[in-house]
């Protein structure tokens, strides 16, 4: 049987929608069960990740706890891949395993759909931004405590208000979907839709995150969770190790898994990796294998070429129709001066390249810290990498009319590098060239992008599984670099970033930032 996946929102995100109301009684069912019970609520948070201290600060910990046996723990627990090519299907494959574990809790109970399916959270359909009721409200209509509320989420503001806003699409937004390359590299140069190439390494917590978990995933984690603006305390949804204790993250998670089906939609260009390395995944090479528990004893093993094909699997989505609108790189395209009718055939070109050179267009020289409102820095650039860059826009604009003969122009990246901090709630918006004493805000062209700190905390602990020195982010500027270029700007020779976070950031957060670079990536 196929399964559908539908939007949390069809019937008003309230549980009057079966689907809604079946994963309440599924959860309820999973949160009865015991911390070393493979197929309990708890157990299948502990897969994605887990840490005694911060479970116990919001209650899903206790000292009487049954804990599973060191080698369950090693097989299942702080499985979930991060800042690698293989977030995308290895979170695929735990959502499915979830799915069949809710599946086999109802299926038992009066009147249980057998058809049940997860459904998921678009956060970007119009007015369909807010958590959904039924996941705000601590009651429901079987009595008692509603399993899908959770009182630690908080939201932007601190103030327990939860929605993801439509309003900032500079803060939240789509651009990923626009990246011709599914995996990237850790050169300073594309990271890549799906992640960065890692070899067939397992990596529960990688240092750079790929497009699509840079944005929109990570800043809905911090949206989300937040941090108690009373007590300080983190959400759930803020931090990797808590995570997947609050029942909304399997709805964002959905979302995301669907966003990947609408990428694959242009198999002309948008295409998963063929490298052995990624299909077949770690294992082979001696790391952890992909497996997950599901009812009955059983195990899920599986690699990413088993969850790279959606029409192979076990269930599909009700919509998965790419955003209205232009790709992003042929808006750039027509904004260099390339014909409309050609700038389609450009960026299937560019899109069929194979990745070309890096090389450090400049960087500032110091680190800086992000506390209060705002964190500025400038950065000089490198005389010859960057008329490099000129050159390749001059002639890309030259032979615009001729897609065939048109050089392709240098995409350029803003890095963020060894960024460090405790808390993981963090969201702030980058920007480049903001004239001296204005509002940012007035300056959406100026708008490198937006950062959330998913992760940060862990990343920046020296213990057996990090080294300490925190996470990269890569944001591509150029389209800003495309505009200091026709404008003359960019023979100044450097460029200014501005770091300015939604909420002010309190000093005890300790989020710093290593270096700021920028790089070119071209011919």
């Amino acid at each position: 049987m196929a399964f559908t996946r539908k939007n949390v929102w069809q019937n008003g995100g309230t549980f009057a929608d079966p689907t809604i109301l079946w994963y309440a009684r599924g959860v309820k069912a999973m949160r009865a069960r015991a911390l070393d019970d493979p197929i309990g609520w708890r157990f299948y948070g502990a897969i994605h990740g887990f840490n005694r201290t911060k479970w116990q600060q919001h209650g899903y910990f206790a000292a009487g706890d049954p804990m599973p046996k060191d080698s369950v723990v090693a097989d299942f627990w702080d499985e979930c891949q991060h800042g690698s090519w293989y977030f995308l299907p290895w979170h695929r494959g735990y959502l499915i395993a979830l799915e069949t574990v809710i599946r086999d809790a109802i299926k038992d109970m009066p009147g249980a759909p057998a058809d049940w399916a997860l459904p998921y959270w678009n956060y970007f359909k119009t007015n369909q931004n807010a958590l959904p009721p039924a996941f705000a409200s601590p009651t429901w209509p079987d009595g008692g405590d509603n399993p899908l509320f959770e009182k630690h989420r908080y939201g932007m503001r601190g103030d327990g208000k939860v929605f993801v806003p439509q309003d900032m699409p500079n803060v939240v937004n789509l651009k990923p979907l626009g990246d011709p390359e599914f995996a990237g590299a850790a050169d300073g140069g594309s990271v890549g839709f799906g992640g960065v190439e890692t070899d067939p390494l397992f990596s529960h917590a990688g240092f750079r995150h790929g497009g699509l978990e840079s944005q929109p995933h990570d800043q809905v984690h911090g949206l989300v969770g937040g941090r108690s603006a009373q007590t300080g305390v983190r959400g759930l949804m803020s931090d990797p190790d808590t995570a997947g204790l609050d029942p909304i993250f399997y709805l964002h998670h959905c979302n995301i898994d669907r966003l990947w089906e609408t990428w694959r939609k242009n198999p002309t260009t948008h295409v998963d990796p063929p490298d052995d390395n990624w299909l077949k995944g770690p294992a082979p090479a001696g790391e952890r294998a992909f497996v997950l528990p599901l009812p009955g004893g059983r195990r899920f093993t599986y690699t990413p070429a088993d969850m790279s094909d959606l029409s192979r699997l076990t269930y599909q989505y009700d919509d998965v129709s790419p955003p209205a609108g232009k790709p992003h790189v042929v808006a750039r395209l027509e904004a260099l001066g390339v014909p409309a009718a050609a700038a389609p055939a450009q960026a299937r070109r560019i899109a069929m390249a194979r990745r070309r050179n890096v090389e450090l267009l400049g960087a500032n020289n110091q680190s800086i810290r992000l506390t209060g409102n705002e964190a500025r820095t400038s950065l000089a650039l490198e005389p010859s990498v960057k008329n490099k860059v000129a050159n390749s826009l001059a002639a890309a604009r030259a032979e615009a009319a001729d897609a065939a003969a048109a050089p392709m122009p240098d995409r350029v990246f803003l890095n963020l590098e060894n960024v460090r901090g405790v808390h993981d709630g963090t969201v702030f918006t980058v920007y480049i060239n903001v004239p001296e004493g204005a509002d940012p805000a007035q300056y959406p062209d100026h708008v490198a992008g937006s950062i959330g700190l998913f992760g940060v905390s862990k990343a920046s602990v020296a213990d057996d599984k990090h080294t300490g020195e925190g996470l990269t982010y890569v944001l591509e500027i150029s389209h800003i670099i495309d505009a200091l270029h026709l404008s003359g700007a960019l023979d100044a020779g450097q460029i200014h970033v501005r770091l300015v976070p939604l909420t002010p950031v309190p000093d005890e957060e300790q989020i710093s930032i290593g270096r700021i670079s920028v790089y070119r990536q071209g011919a």
